[in-house]
């Protein structure tokens, strides 16, 4: 069988794909394909999808670093819809749970999200604000978004912003003012994730680097 014939792509070219872990066989999340990411999932092993959002292939775990590994991909009997297999590296839900399913339909939420380690994996609060960050530099027409605006401005206005910043860390830590430090450190952390943004560096390359760096003295070159 030809999958690509065989599949009865929407008309614009998606087909709806449920994501199955291979072991537990819990439903951890829906997503869309189109011919290029199915293509992309089949050559590398590594699931990929085609953000609606975004308009671009883009692969799962690309900016958290939670992979998905393809084990087995299914196609339905009407040749709608696919299942794919896998085992999951971190969570599949961007608020940090392992399934994009935790609300009832009277609307408790079950379950919390998935603790992580300080670097690598899982999904924290600075990679959900990046995944915000890039969605806006995809739309930087538009009015009511100050990152959007940031995007329009163009690196000199988002590294201004970074240099003042930081200066204003620097004020607030010799104010010692608590409240006025954590203030200015998330301001701080949003405008050097827009910089980020502008290079498309993931956050969990930062983790990386950070881990590369454990058990290793500052003091020696």
């Amino acid at each position: 069988m030809n999958i690509f014939e065989e599949i009865s792509w929407d008309e614009r070219g998606l087909v709806p794909v449920i994501v199955q872990d291979a072991d537990t066989k819990e439903v951890l999340m829906l997503a869309y394909m189109n011919k290029e990411a199915l293509e992309e999932t089949l050559r590398t092993g590594k699931v990929h999808f085609y953000s609606r959002k975004r308009q671009r292939i883009w692969m799962k775990g690309e900016e958290s670093g939670n992979v998905q590994e393809v084990k087995e991909i299914l196609v339905d009997c009407d040749k709608d819809a696919l299942l794919v297999k896998v085992k999951s590296h971190g969570p599949a839900c961007h608020t940090g749970r392992r399934s994009c399913f935790f609300t009832t339909i009277d609307g408790k939420i079950k379950g919390e999200p998935v603790e992580k380690e300080l670097y690598g994996g899982g999904c924290s609060i600075l990679e959900r604000l990046y995944e915000v960050i890039l969605e806006r530099k995809a739309h930087p027409e538009r009015e009511d978004s100050y990152t959007a605006l940031l995007f329009r401005k163009g690196l000199d206005k988002i590294l201004k912003k970074v240099g003042e910043e930081s200066t204003e860390v620097v004020i607030a830590c010799k104010n010692r003012d608590r409240d006025e430090i954590i203030y200015e450190v998330a301001d701080l952390f949003y405008h050097t994730l827009v910089a980020l943004g502008y290079f498309d560096i993931a956050p969990h390359h930062i983790y990386e680097e950070l881990k590369r760096r454990f058990g290793k003295s500052g003091l020696r070159k």
